[in-house]
């Protein structure tokens, strides 16, 4: 057996050089006991197979990034964005010394937890959780949730705190000029996601434990930032023109010039010390090309009929496959597609509200909009 062994040194061998500030394999928490000793991966590493191998990854290929059910094949889905996250993540974690593992996990699963039609979607469905439940939906949550009591037909797949932690502290959608890792007990990280579904606010400024999880949640926005331009501009939203020339002089008007730029100023910045940072320069620049996505790309994204159709249609998606579950018809798919794989354990310590919810979150686009034409079709 000392092939094994050796399999195991090398896949350790580049820890020997990790940062002081990073993260190595060896302090992995897992939610439950897990005996790996007979695996020659890693903790973070296995955790990255238990993921992409995972059916909910497979559905990032038909979920919104920003447009949803457009004809062009080369707009931006979920499954690239991750990808995305992921490159641009671990080349920040490889030049300062970082676990790549780690970052890779938390990359490809922080938005797991992501509705049809993205951030719209993710709306509609707060509303009816805010309604029904009284609390907060969020996809960084939600993507807690998944991984630790959804996927697995109910059980989890048991990944480490750290990731979890990652998924849960990535959100892009707050820019910050400096990001610190904040320690945390497996205690501490399981309070911050109850608190959250009471507390969005505060959830939204929740530091992730790790300096790599850290990197995750400053690449998100670099991974999306320029892409979602180049999307814009290629469906005719948006002319290149149109960028602030205050923000192009100092990160550039493409997307590669804008990924290379912020990259290159976060290693100058960050080099061998316990936070990732940005320049002040580059900061403010990010901050207002931010803005303007928001303003002229992501205010855009649905058009206001569509917005309305299908927030309807999930509101009548909703109430539908909660009438089954209370009426326990069995011939609807809420049944036969979900529930059928689920564990008697998470059917029993699950409320129906809070089942639908699941389903709703892990719906494709067009999944989703199939269901809306069933859905209404039987109200009729």
């Amino acid at each position: 057996m000392d092939y094994i062994e050796e399999a195991k040194n090398n896949f350790l061998n580049k820890e020997k050089y990790l940062s002081k500030y990073a993260t190595p394999s060896n302090k992995a928490i897992r939610v439950k006991e897990d005996d790996d000793n007979d695996d020659i991966r890693p903790a973070f590493y296995h955790d990255i197979d238990r993921m992409i191998h995972a059916s909910s990854y497979s559905r990032y290929q038909d979920k919104t990034q920003v447009y949803s059910f457009n004809d062009n094949d080369h707009i931006t889905r979920r499954m690239i964005h991750v990808q995305l996250v992921s490159k641009i993540a671990r080349t920040i974690g490889r030049a300062l010394n970082l676990n790549e593992d780690l970052i890779e996990a938390i990359a490809l699963g922080h938005d797991i937890g992501h509705t049809p039609l993205g951030h719209p979607g993710e709306s509609f469905l707060n509303e009816i959780s805010r309604r029904e439940l009284g609390e907060y939906f969020a996809h960084n949550i939600q993507g807690v949730r998944h991984y630790a009591f959804v996927e697995n037909g109910g059980k989890g797949l048991n990944l480490s705190i750290q990731i979890l932690d990652g998924i849960m502290c990535h959100n892009g959608e707050m820019l910050s000029p400096i990001y610190k890792p904040m320690p945390k007990t497996k205690e501490e990280v399981f309070r911050e996601y109850e608190e959250a579904y009471t507390d969005l606010a505060k959830s939204k400024k929740y530091s992730p434990m790790t300096l790599e999880g850290c990197v995750v949640r400053i690449s998100d926005i670099i991974g999306y930032i320029g892409r979602d331009i180049e999307d814009a501009i290629k469906l005719g939203k948006i002319d290149r023109s149109e960028l602030p020339k205050e923000i192009t002089e100092v990160i550039g008007s493409t997307n590669k010039e804008i990924v290379n730029t912020i990259i290159m100023d976060i290693i100058k910045e960050s080099m061998d010390k316990p936070y990732i940072k940005l320049s002040d320069e580059v900061y403010k620049a990010l901050f207002m090309l931010k803005d303007f996505n928001y303003k002229h790309i992501y205010a855009f994204s649905l058009s206001k009929e569509e917005k309305e159709y299908y927030k309807d249609g999930m509101n009548t998606i909703y109430n539908k496959y909660l009438d089954d579950l209370n009426n326990k018809n069995t011939n609807s798919n809420i049944y036969k597609i979900y529930l059928s794989g689920q564990s008697e354990e998470y059917k029993k310590n699950t409320n129906n509200k809070r089942i639908v919810i699941d389903y709703i979150a892990g719906m494709t686009d067009d999944f989703f909009k199939h269901e809306i034409s069933i859905a209404k079709n039987e109200k009729k």
